[in-house]
């Protein structure tokens, strides 16, 4: 009997990386019209892009239901000791609610911990997978949660956006409106404080928005883990994880893609650096 880790699909983790480590994977939902599509399930990033490109409807998110969450809990709490559950910012998603409702009724027989990573994509999948090497450490439950709680205030993230066209019709623009008239070009830069995303610095183009990623990261000093992710540029994700290799070894570096709920939101051209800094 171990303690399992669950997440949902907006941590970005690498489907194949999540099985591997064994952590199970809540997926939102994505909606063109009256399609529904969980997000990597039904529909695959290449698909999910082009039709955000190129079909007149744009789609919408929802969060996983709490029933989908009771199912999980309830399925795990048969071999586990204790589930760790960690989601997307409570500030940016329903999600946490559902996980907290889904945990009433599941009826499950063992433990369960709803973690409000006040994060976004890899910025707690990097948190999750920690989680799982805390949860085989040999810690109790309560000793596990504590530990994973307190990797949330240690993770960063900002993100490099093409356009923020797509989080204004997602109703996600928040703080960043300050950002919407920016002049043509200009490459807005968001950033992650207390589970919302704000306005950061307006880069004069798209290099000098990548250069400003790898300051954000090479300036952190101590780094535990590092992640890049893309929605639609895997090369320029590979060329700055190649680039943060000169300050954090390059082989740990994670790179991952944007899914579709997040997707949505972020828009063709996003790239991003995600990292959890050492403690102090």
């Amino acid at each position: 009997m171990a303690i399992k880790i669950v997440t949902d699909s907006t941590a970005d983790i690498p489907q194949s990386l999540a099985k591997e480590m064994g952590i199970t994977v809540v997926p939102l939902y994505a909606r063109f019209g009256e399609q529904v599509y969980r997000d990597r399930i039904d529909i695959s990033e290449d698909d999910f892009y082009q039709r955000l490109s190129n079909d007149p409807v744009h789609p919408t998110t929802s969060q996983p239901s709490p029933q989908d969450f009771a199912d999980v809990y309830s399925k795990l709490s048969k071999e586990a000791i204790g589930i760790v559950s960690i989601h997307i910012s409570n500030k940016l998603s329903g999600t946490v609610n559902s996980a907290l409702r889904g945990k009433e009724i599941s009826g499950a027989a063992c433990p369960i911990e709803v973690i409000d990573s006040e994060m976004v994509s890899m910025g707690f999948g990097l948190i999750a997978l920690r989680a799982v090497s805390i949860a085989g450490s040999g810690k109790d439950f309560t000793e596990v949660v504590a530990e994973v709680k307190s990797l949330v205030p240690r993770a960063h993230l900002w993100a490099l956006f093409d356009t923020l066209k797509y989080l204004a019709r997602g109703g996600r623009i928040g703080k960043a409106k300050a950002f919407l008239g920016s002049v043509l070009n200009i490459k807005p830069i968001l950033g992650v404080k207390e589970g919302e995303m704000v306005p950061v610095i307006q880069a004069r183009n798209r290099e000098k928005g990548m250069d400003q990623l790898f300051k954000f990261a090479s300036g952190h000093g101590d780094i535990e883990d590092l992640a890049v992710m893309y929605s639609t540029t895997p090369d320029e994700a590979s060329a700055l994880a190649d680039r943060l290799g000169t300050v954090f070894d390059r082989t740990k570096i994670k790179i991952a893609r944007l899914g579709p709920a997040l997707g949505t939101h972020a828009g063709p051209g996003a790239l991003a650096v995600a990292l959890i800094g050492a403690s102090k």
